[in-house]
């Protein structure tokens, strides 16, 4: 299995998520930081990669209340516990949105365009993973 950080969806992953879906999603961010953020602007910044990122991910939290949706869990990895891959992620976090339009609404947003740049300054990578509960199944704790 390839394993390939990325900042950007490829067509083929944007023609997916543009399908008719019903119900909520909830997207899985596995996220790589830059060690120094790095502005496509090329403002001056002592900000790391992971700080630059914060900036949009509380941001990106309170677009996500509006639209019905929330950050569930956010996470630094520690280690892996089971499998192989040559460098693990920084952080996993987790969103929930009400439905797929929802987040596709919000990252047309203008709200949304104007945070986008600290991500793309905090990224090295990322994998986003988009799951639903269609099965039902939930684990008990």
């Amino acid at each position: 299995m390839e394993v390939k950080n990325s900042l950007s969806p490829t067509e083929d992953q944007v023609k997916g998520f543009f399908e008719p879906a019903d119900g909520p999603i909830y997207m899985v961010n596995l996220l790589k930081f830059r060690e120094k953020a790095e502005y496509e602007d090329g403002r001056k910044t002592d900000l790391t990669g992971a700080e630059a990122y914060a900036l949009y991910g509380s941001a990106v939290s309170e677009i996500l209340k509006e639209l019905g949706g929330g950050a569930m869990f956010s996470g630094q990895v520690e280690r892996l516990m089971l499998g192989e891959v040559e460098e693990l992620w920084d952080n996993i976090s987790i969103a929930t949105y009400p439905s797929r339009q929802a987040m596709i609404d919000m990252i047309q947003s203008e709200k949304y365009q104007a945070i986008h740049v600290h991500r793309d300054a905090g990224l090295a990578g990322q994998l986003n993973i988009e799951t639903t509960n269609a099965t039902g199944l939930w684990l008990n704790a």
